[in-house]
């Protein structure tokens, strides 16, 4: 749906609300698919979401969690008992979707949950959720199509017409031997093009590598986007196929990615609830506003100690901002570029010497294109030919600083475990702020103090 008909969706969807019109409401949910549904959850307050959940399609309700924000769906979660979370998970037909149902739960729920499930689902489940949700073993579902490599094309077409569906995504079957060990992939368009008298291994791919069950959910998507897959199999530690992977799950990686990045740059969430409770959001922002406020009291200690110049020479209070300010923007331009190799995988210690010093030199030129121009338009604005000096040396000085800053900082919060698209931030704001206001002011005081 297009912005206009969302919109449109909310307004007749808050009026019915306001009627009680409850056939209305079925009515223009019957209208949209799961998405849209899960879209107007996560765009709705709370108490209207409560009053549309239980018109939702009992056999919709799973794939409408799945789709929703993480905090929406884990409060909704909570308000369920274990029957009717049973009753929703036994809805989802992958295994993987169910596994990240189930996940949400605390572990008494959790526990619960699957003893109300029959003893084959549970133990499909349990297998999935041996492995961390974020490596291939978590996002992998168990619905694979295997064939042998010593049988004839024929054969596996009239398997597959006994069989007589596929598992969505299926764009190859995977050969094995008798013990389940991975040997390549058939692909359909093979299968369907070559003479059926032929046999699998002379038209299989070997080529097609499986990925490891512990291999992170970033690098599995790297291989997707990579070799432009559909599905992949998956493979334990004995080479022995245990599921596969298929686009859905990885579209669903890169966009919890892209949701980290945007959200992590303003120190939040990529699960935060656009409508979640007052004192919950309050809470969530305030740690990092916090932090932020102590940063800002060091630059002012910093000013602090340089109070008699200020007092003398009233053009440096007026300039004082320009340094700091563009020194943390050209610091978070290498900021953002670090931290997009190291998620990508495009950043390592082979080549990160060698991104210090482009970015240095890329801080260097535009530091001196800059100090021009600012000290050009403070020689004329305050006639002072000192000050403009003053200035022009602390914006190269700074720029260099930030450029170093924003290559160094990810790798080092990345060595310390801290996530550096929600902690770099702050800390090079903090180096920019700092260095630009001694180089200011401290040289401001070797030349005019």
């Amino acid at each position: 749906m297009i912005e206009e008909d969302i919109e449109q969706l909310r307004q007749e969807v808050s009026v019915a609300l306001e009627t009680d019109d409850s056939v209305e409401i079925l009515k223009l949910l019957s209208s949209v698919n799961i998405a849209e549904i899960a879209l107007l959850l996560d765009s709705l307050p709370a108490q209207q979401r409560d009053s549309i959940w239980p018109l939702i399609e009992p056999g919709d309700m799973g794939a409408v969690l799945l789709e929703t924000q993480d905090d929406i769906s884990d409060a909704k979660l909570k308000e369920l008992d274990p029957e009717e979370i049973a009753a929703i998970v036994e809805t989802l037909p992958d295994v993987d979707d169910q596994a990240d149902i189930i996940l949400a739960l605390p572990t008494d729920k959790l526990v619960q949950t699957l003893h109300t499930l029959d003893a084959n689902k549970r133990e499909r489940l349990e297998s999935v959720l041996s492995y961390s949700e974020d490596t291939a073993g978590g996002l992998m579902n168990l619905d694979q199509v295997t064939v042998r490599a010593d049988v004839s094309l024929d054969v596996v077409l009239r398997y597959l017409r006994i069989r007589g569906e596929l598992p969505d995504h299926t764009d190859q079957l995977f050969v094995t031997d008798r013990r389940d060990h991975y040997m390549g992939s058939l692909y359909l368009r093979d299968l369907l093009t070559n003479d059926p008298e032929v046999e699998v291994k002379s038209i299989m791919r070997t080529d097609v590598d499986a990925m490891h069950v512990h291999m992170s959910d970033n690098e599995v998507a790297r291989e997707f986007e990579k070799y432009d897959l559909v599905s992949a199999p998956i493979v334990d530690e004995e080479h022995k196929l245990i599921g596969r992977i298929t686009i859905d799950d990885v579209v669903d990686v890169i966009r919890d990615e892209g949701d980290h990045s945007i959200m992590s740059r303003a120190g939040l969430s990529e699960e935060e609830d656009m409508f979640s409770p007052v004192l919950v959001t309050s809470r969530r922002r305030g740690i990092w506003l916090g932090i932020n406020l102590l940063t800002a009291f060091l630059a002012a200690y910093v000013i602090g100690f340089f109070e008699d110049i200020l007092d003398q020479v009233v053009a440096l209070a007026i300039l004082i901002t320009i340094v700091p300010s563009m020194g943390g923007i050209a610091g978070s331009q290498t900021l953002t570029i670090a931290i997009r190799g190291l998620a990508l995988g495009q950043l390592g210690s082979s080549n990160y010497r060698s991104l210090i010093a482009k970015e240095i030199s890329v801080g260097f030129l535009n530091g001196l294109l800059w100090a021009l121009v600012v000290a050009s338009l403070s020689i004329i604005w305050f006639g002072n030919f000192a000050i403009g000096m003053i200035i022009a040396f602390a914006l190269v000085v700074n720029l260099l600083a930030g450029a170093l800053a924003g290559a160094v900082i990810p790798v080092v919060l990345r060595q310390i475990g801290i996530d550096p698209a929600i902690a770099g931030g702050v800390v090079l704001t903090t180096v920019t702020d700092v260095v630009g206001i001694i180089a200011f002011l401290g040289l401001a005081t070797l030349v005019l103090g």
